[in-house]
């Protein structure tokens, strides 16, 4: 009992150190010496951190693909960067996916999309955009798209 109790306080002074004990921990298979409330909170926590960073990719790859796109008066200007920008963070989204995440993903694209809509109609003023999303699942994945 000391030791889970060592190990809640650890985790209220030192988040770090705790997870290292805890990792120790599983790794000797101490199941019943686990501070498992807080290693549940971390877990769900993590959890949610990873949707919202392929959520956040996913939406500005979508941006961007609207920029280039729609926004004609800057498209000379800004086609390369925009370009540059989707190439980039299709790098990272196909590096941080996992069937789960994509199966996420893939239920909440038409919100995603909206909320892309939404900043580019804010730095654009433009007001064409599709009421759904003009792009398959597999066309924002797929480095070589490009509309």
């Amino acid at each position: 009992m000391t030791i889970i109790t060592n190990l809640k306080q650890l985790y209220e002074t030192d988040e770090n150190l705790w997870l290292e004990e805890t990792i120790e921990l599983l790794k000797q298979g101490q199941f019943n010496q686990l501070d498992l409330e807080n290693l549940i909170e971390e877990l769900i926590s993590l959890g949610k951190r990873d949707l919202a960073k392929v959520k956040s990719l996913l939406r500005q790859i979508i941006i961007h693909l609207l920029l280039l796109q729609y926004w004609q008066v800057e498209y000379e200007r800004n086609y390369r960067h925009w370009i540059g920008e989707i190439k980039t963070f299709r790098y990272d989204l196909n590096n941080h996916l996992t069937t789960n995440l994509m199966n996420k993903l893939q239920d909440d694209l038409e919100n995603i999309y909206q909320s892309a809509v939404y900043f580019v109609q804010v730095k654009t003023d433009l007001t064409i955009f599709a009421e759904k999303c003009p792009y398959t699942f597999a066309q924002l994945l797929d480095d070589n798209y490009l509309p």
